[in-house]
Order: C-alpha cells, then structure tokens, then sequence
C-alpha cells in the first residue's frame, strides 16, 4: 500500500488557496495533458475530446453520441418530437459537462483561449439540448445557472483570444456580444429581480474587461462606434446603445 501513496507527488506540488493551480505536462507517450491542483489531490485531462479519456459509445463524447441518436431519429422519422432524453442520461451529461468546466477553468489559466472556446460551446450545447429534450422540468431546467456564466467565459476567452492578435476592435465585439447573450438569457429565464442583468457577477467582469480595452482603441474608430450607436438605436437595442454611449464617452476621455 505505500507504494500507492500519493504524498510525494502532492507535496512537490503544493495546494495554493485562492488560486488555479494547473500545469502543462507530458504524458508517458509524450502527448501534452492538462492538471489542475485542488486541495484533496490533482485532476488530469487530456488537452481533446473528454478530459477523462474515454469515448462513450465510440464518440469524442457523450455529448457527440447524443447528437448522433438525435440525428438519426431525425433521418428516419422526419422530426425529433418523440426524443426524449432519459433523466439518466441528462445527469451523464451533467457529470461530463463538469469535466469541461473543470477543463476550460484550466485552459483560461494557461492562456489557451481557443480550448475554452470550445469548451464552453461544448457545455452550451448540452445545456440547449437537455433544455429541449430532457425527461423531467429538473433535467430542462437545473444547468440554466450556469448559463450566464458560461456566456461570461465564452466572451472573456474570444476578447483574450483577440487582444493576443492585436485586434482591439474583434476583443470589445467580443464582450459586447457576450454582454448581449447573457442579456437574452436573463429573458428567456424570465428573471424577476430587479436589476439582475446590472447586478450580475458576469456582466460587471465584462463591463469592467470591456473599460479596460476601450482607451487601446484608435481614435479614427470612433465613427464606426458612432455607427452602431445609430444602429442600435434604430433596432430599439438599447442595451448596446448604452455599451456605445460608454465606449464612445471613455473614448474621448482617453
């Protein structure tokens, strides 16, 4: 049994509190794997596919096998008004969705951002298709939490993602856009607290990540801003229409 002891290899890498803790390494066949510290021991991921490394039903996930059925009852039956999936199967989906959340987390340390791109859309999709087809309302209903937050992730990484290329204009896009998809997620949930959308956690990490990359823009951009502005207004988006009057006032103050 001591040989099995993993004491050495916690206490070479040492638990940091309020920190990610995660390193690139090799596995033994050489391919890169991700870990992540927590404080009872180490997570190890494989960089694609499922981070646990299996292939259910001969998938890259259990995600794409859903997807499979759900594209043959379709080829067969003309429609997917008979799926349904299994309460079983939606909490499948949950256990895998929480291996690329523990993943994506991972990746955004290490600046992977295209990783936490499809990452996050992986947890999504899950999200759109136990929201649609799941068993029971619990099934429909209990990952739509964490929709807000997701969004919020999708958008930091795309902004980082553009500001590692240099693209100012493509990073606040980003954030503009996720700041809407949380938005009409807030709708959709029919939320009735006051202020959610101002109130929320995520919109205030991206407003101020959106504050901080607005003075980087060049100044001849502000016509094009001036532009949405018009826009959106004429779409009744006010939403955006206030994020322009912002960056358009930061702008000048810059």
């Amino acid at each position: 049994m001591t040989d099995e002891d993993l004491t050495p290899i916690l206490r070479q890498w040492p638990y940091v509190t309020g920190e990610v803790n995660v390193r690139l390494v090799q596995a033994g066949d050489g391919r890169p794997i991700v870990q992540m510290r927590v404080d009872l021991g180490i997570l190890q991921m494989e960089l694609s596919g499922r981070p646990d490394g299996t292939r259910p039903e001969g998938h890259d996930s259990l995600l794409e096998a859903v997807g499979a059925s759900l594209r043959q009852q379709v080829e067969n039956q003309g429609d997917a008004e008979s799926f349904v999936l299994s309460s079983d199967l939606c909490r499948r989906l949950r256990e895998e969705a929480i291996q690329f959340y523990h993943r994506y987390v991972s990746l955004f340390a290490l600046e992977e951002y295209e990783g936490v791109m499809r990452d996050t859309e992986h947890n999504l999709h899950i999200m759109e298709l136990c929201r649609e087809f799941g068993e029971t309302e619990f099934d429909q209903t209990v990952m739509e939490q964490l929709r807000c937050n997701t969004l919020m992730m999708y958008a930091r990484a795309e902004a980082c993602k553009a500001l590692a290329d240099n693209d100012t204009r493509a990073a606040l896009a980003s954030i503009d856009r996720g700041l809407e998809a949380i938005r009409q997620a807030m709708e959709n949930e029919e939320r009735e607290e006051e202020d959610a959308f101002e109130n929320s956690a995520e919109v205030q990490l991206l407003r101020s990540m959106r504050d901080a990359i607005i003075p980087k823009l060049p100044v001849s951009q502000r016509s094009e801003l001036h532009d949405r502005l018009k826009a959106a207004l004429a779409a009744e988006n006010y939403e955006l229409a206030a994020i322009l009057r912002d960056e358009l006032k930061m702008l000048r103050d810059g």
